[in-house]
């Protein structure tokens, strides 16, 4: 979640080149299609290019928005590339689109599966910081892509894709329609904090923008003020506050959402996730209602906070959308946790 006015907004409308290339560790023999991105402190940004010469930047975000299988661009953007909008009705409600532009060779993007609208994009009229719009929620189900962090390649995998033997799996919870289809794409993924399970949201779009103290403290790498961070709702933040005294925290240490409304952060030793264990992990308050009413009302469980970039820069990820599984291949500072940390996944 980029922030929460601009995914708050995208979210109230919830609910092609190609180029080979190997994905290290994560593949056997296969191919798959290397998305053209920029990697930002933490962030995946689409850059597709344009015929014309026209390039986005689209923040990959699985907490952030979108609609039917499409990705979302401001209407700024849509200027800007002269996209021609139009009304797609869905039932008593309709979105604003636009046709894809025409992208030049080995610089676009997949197309949008299974959508009403067409081959369309939709166009949002909301204020927005990050970019040219997002890749989100909407449109990322129903393929198989690997963010491959240290490499910082995004890559969406061939039907046959199959996991290396490193890559350990955990498995994704979303709400689900009649006949087993995802009826949101947020998906829910468990980690471990001493020795306790957290159902939280699998965020690659989690933002943090680090005051000078919790810059110092975190030694959060940002870009124009903003990194990534892990989100956690207050009550759980109390909750190991007290439990355990000697974790840091600074004292308004992220002001996303302006300097009076400032939030704290904890520095939690130890996370688990997919059986693997990394730390030390600095997660940034959130009130309450976000998580267990907000984004809990589009997923399958309640969540109690969000997993993002600074935890996932340990790993080369792999979200399997269509067989509800993430596979996490360790690259970098993580170990394998003790077994009676690897609570509710599955791990090879």
């Amino acid at each position: 979640m980029r922030s929460q006015l601009a995914v708050t907004t995208a979210l109230l409308c919830v609910l092609a080149g190609s180029a080979a290339a190997t994905t290290p560790s994560m593949t056997t023999a296969e191919t798959a299609i290397v998305v053209p991105t920029v990697y930002e402190a933490g962030h995946f940004f689409a850059t597709p290019q344009t015929m014309s010469d026209q390039t986005l930047k689209l923040l990959v975000d699985t907490g952030g928005g979108g609609n039917r299988g499409m990705y979302w661009v401001t209407a700024h953007a849509a200027k800007r590339l002269h996209l021609r909008t139009r009304s797609c009705k869905l039932g008593k409600d309709a979105l604003t689109v636009a046709n894809l532009p025409s992208f030049r060779f080995g610089r676009g993007l997949p197309p949008p599966l299974n959508s009403p609208c067409g081959k369309a994009l939709m166009v949002e009229s909301v204020p927005y910081q990050g970019g040219d719009g997002q890749l989100g929620a909407g449109y990322l189900p129903g393929r198989v892509w690997t963010f491959d962090y240290p490499s910082h390649r995004l890559l969406v995998q061939a039907p046959q894709w199959q996991p290396g033997a490193s890559a350990r799996a955990t498995k994704l919870g979303f709400p689900l329609g009649a006949h087993g289809e995802l009826t949101s794409g947020f998906a829910r993924i468990t980690i471990q904090v001493a020795g306790k399970s957290i159902q939280m949201l699998l965020d690659t779009g989690a933002t943090a923008h680090p005051t000078a103290a919790g810059e110092r403290a975190s030694a959060t790498p940002t870009v124009h003020g903003y990194g990534v961070t892990s989100y956690i709702d207050h009550r759980i933040f109390m909750r190991w506050h007290t439990m355990h005294p000697d974790w840091r925290i600074v004292k308004n240490g992220d002001d996303l959402f302006g300097k009076t409304r400032a939030t704290d952060l904890i520095e939690v030793p130890n996370v688990v996730v997919a059986g693997w264990s990394v730390g030390p992990v600095w997660f940034t308050e959130r009130p309450d209602h976000t998580f267990r009413s907000f984004m809990s009302s589009m997923m399958d469980e309640t969540v109690n906070g969000a997993l993002g970039g600074n935890v996932f820069r340990h790993f080369t990820m792999t979200i399997d959308y269509p067989q509800r599984v993430a596979y996490f291949s360790c690259t970098r500072g993580c170990k394998t946790a003790a077994p009676h940390s690897r609570a509710r996944g599955i791990t090879r």
